[in-house]
């Protein structure tokens, strides 16, 4: 039934692809990819793109196809970017690789099952059956692993269905690190202590870092490994997201990092990197030592490697102080021009505009439920200025058994007062949106 959704608002539409340009103090950003949508197919860029059953990625999300915040220099993503590519400065890089991908690239290639539960609809964006906006640049690690660098990068885009918050949004961007040693044992070592050698940093007092995690059968060795060669590797992985970490915040007061078990189909043993900011732990960084079927995939047959990828969203609102990941997509010329390549800068906040609240309830025909489906369609029909959306009831009727929602959504401009008049259109666009698309009563 999302598949309609592209047909519902639009029947065609076509975004002309523009470039950055600085003229004088006036900035402006690409709008994206040139895309057309019909009833049966999407054409970006020149290539054309079956629809089926699967299709569920909308315009608003093919707008932002190819708008590569993480290349324009000033940028706080593209910031964050070269100073971590500057750290890992013998690494080979990739960042301009197209966010379109096969699923196979996307989960078969990284083990992920067939069933696993990431490969729903729900969470994210289909262009039909077979390909589809990529979930993570982890799509692109056989890929590098092809190239013949034993020690790469690729950053871009990535675009996963989700909650609407400042925290959240449907497009953000990650970078991915792969390094990968000799198998054997004595040579491993030595390569491992070479490389802490000649890297190591002086560590910053005011970050402290916990980390009580060890090789153990809830986060498992692979089989095929030892632990006389897993355990140098695991102590490079952890040493090079320390340091990275390290020179990152190094004017950052108080920060604390720490490290955590983890599970991912594609690393064994895996472990998450959170650091607390504003009083809340944010995941930034998943890692661990790369499953020896993905190396033998590449034909790495004697190697052994460690993997990682990170939210740069994540790290640039910590580090830059942005309280909303709106601002990364805001082309007020007071957002960017507060950056300069290569310098972390605290964000200064416009002046707060005030929100403009409303609620939607109704009854689902059904008791089956999709939030992420929802959110979605909200930010088909309202764009960038919903702020928040909040479940704030779900009551089911002891006669009747019919299960009522309500959720409130908080409206906010970034840059610009709103008014109760113009956002009661929109929230009128919504609930009809809302009750077309799910068939839901309305209350």
């Amino acid at each position: 039934m999302l598949a309609t959704r592209l047909t519902t608002f639009i029947s065609t539409r076509t975004i002309r692809k523009t470039t950055l340009r600085c003229i004088g103090s006036k900035v402006s950003y690409s709008t994206g990819s040139e895309f057309t949508v019909t009833d049966n197919e999407i054409n970006i860029d020149g290539k054309t793109y079956k629809k089926d059953k699967w299709t569920n990625v909308s315009p608003t999300t093919l707008s932002r196809v190819n708008r590569k915040l993480h290349l324009h220099p000033q940028h706080p993503i593209s910031i964050i970017r070269q100073l971590i590519e500057s750290h890992f400065h013998d690494f080979k890089t990739f960042h301009d690789i197209s966010p379109i991908v096969t699923t196979k690239q996307n989960f078969d290639d990284l083990l992920i099952a067939k069933d696993h539960v990431t490969r729903n609809r729900s969470d994210n964006y289909y262009l039909n059956e077979t390909t589809m906006l990529r979930a993570h640049t982890s799509a692109h690690q056989l890929q590098g692993m092809l190239s013949g660098a034993n020690k790469f990068l690729i950053s871009g885009d990535v675009f996963r269905r989700d909650e609407i918050d400042a925290s959240h949004y449907p497009v953000f961007h990650q970078m991915e690190g792969v390094v990968y040693f000799d198998r054997d044992q004595i040579k491993t070592a030595e390569q491992v202590t070479k490389d802490i050698e000649m890297g190591r940093l002086k560590e910053a007092e005011n970050v402290k870092v916990v980390d009580d995690t060890i090789i153990k059968p809830e986060n498992p060795m692979q089989e095929s490994h030892t632990q006389e060669t897993v355990e140098p590797i695991a102590a490079h992985l952890k040493y090079s997201i320390n340091s990275m970490v390290r020179k990152l915040f190094a004017d950052e007061p108080d920060l604390e990092v720490r490290w955590i078990d983890a599970y991912f189909p594609f690393t064994s043993p895996s472990w998450e990197v959170e650091i607390k900011y504003k009083g809340e732990w944010l995941e930034v960084l998943g890692c661990g030592v790369v499953r020896q079927e993905l190396m033998d995939q590449a034909g790495l047959h004697d190697k052994i490697g460690h993997a990682f990828g990170l939210g740069l969203e994540r790290l640039a609102m910590v580090l830059f102080g942005i309280p909303d990941i709106r601002l990364f997509w805001s082309q007020d010329e007071r957002f960017i021009q507060q950056f300069t390549p290569g310098q972390i800068q605290k964000f200064q906040p416009f002046s707060k505009y005030p929100p403009c609240i409303k609620d939607i309830s109704f009854w689902l025909p059904n008791k089956s439920w999709e939030e992420n489906d929802f959110c979605e369609l909200v930010r088909d029909v309202a764009g960038d200025i919903v702020e928040n959306v909040e479940l704030i009831d779900d009551f089911t009727h002891p006669k009747t058994d019919k299960r009522s929602l309500c959720y409130r959504m908080l409206y906010r401009s970034m840059d610009r007062n709103v008014t109760n008049d113009e956002i009661n259109v929109i929230q009128e666009r919504v609930r009809e949106a809302v009750e077309k698309e799910f068939a839901v009563e309305l209350r």
